[in-house]
């Protein structure tokens, strides 16, 4: 059980919320310092304060896809979220939370604390069960996933769309170990772009000028939990080992496997 592996940090991480009349413009801004160095997704909360709906980097890229403007910020945030919210508890077993996950295609769930709120369980939470388990899986047994790349000539209308037809947040520039992710669009729109204000070719610009991050190119082929502690130490954990790449996701679901189920 989820308090079993983590009796001290299960509920350490805090549920970030937005209320549902809120604008998509304050969503953003809550959201960059939380995109994947915490957690992936706000909770929208309605008139009681109780979680109604969810929302992340995906929502906010499809929005901006279909709207690349300045209006698309002032929109309400209930306009566009999820309206799916998984909840556990502290008794809730690491496989039915990943399989939660793998159903709703979000790994994000909320449970309640101490403090009368709510925690947020993510797939960055899970590196801090995966690097204390007692495996002999390496990294090369992993399943393998198909990398999906673009071009230095590539255009955010063509990143974003290809992030959204092959359900991935990152995209690595092909032949290299540097990646754009949903996290450095939104990053990109806020600062530099200030909510396109005064951008009126958003979708046409190179994404080469976003500020591409590198991946953690991992040249051995260790065990699992070795790179899962490797990736916990990470702010925006990510890693390259020969022709595959790596998340956190792919941590949760080596997590299901029988050879990841020894804990010290």
């Amino acid at each position: 059980m989820l308090r079993d592996l983590l009796p001290m940090s299960f509920t350490a991480v805090p549920c970030v919320s937005i209320q549902r009349q809120a604008k998509i413009e304050e969503a953003i801004g809550l959201l960059i310092p939380y995109l994947e160095s915490m957690a992936d997704s706000l909770i929208v909360t309605g008139d009681n304060n109780e979680p109604i709906g969810v929302v992340g980097g995906r929502e906010i890229v499809e929005k901006i896809l279909a709207n690349p403007s300045r209006s698309v910020f002032e929109g309400e945030i209930e306009k566009i979220m999820s309206p799916v919210v998984t909840r556990i508890s502290g008794t809730s077993t690491i496989r039915s939370i990943i399989e939660d996950w793998q159903r709703t295609g979000r790994a994000f769930s909320i449970l309640p604390n101490a403090l009368g709120g709510f925690s947020v369980i993510s797939a960055r939470k899970m590196l801090e069960v995966g690097k204390i388990s007692m495996t002999d899986m390496r990294i090369s047994e992993l399943p393998k996933k198909k990398i999906h790349t673009f071009s230095t000539n590539s255009t955010i209308n063509e990143v974003i769309n290809s992030m959204l037809k092959n359900k991935t947040r990152k995209l690595l520039l092909e032949n290299t170990n540097q990646f754009v992710s949903d996290r450095i669009i939104i990053e990109k729109i806020a600062s530099d772009l200030n909510y396109l204000r005064n951008t009126g070719n958003f979708l046409d610009l190179p994404v080469t000028g976003f500020g591409l991050e590198y991946a953690k190119v991992i040249t051995k082929d260790i065990m699992v939990n070795e790179l899962a502690s490797i990736m916990f130490g990470m702010q925006h954990p990510y890693a390259v080992f020969r022709d595959q790449v790596i998340s956190p996701w792919d941590i949760c679901v080596a997590l299901l496997s029988e050879r990841m189920q020894e804990y010290d």
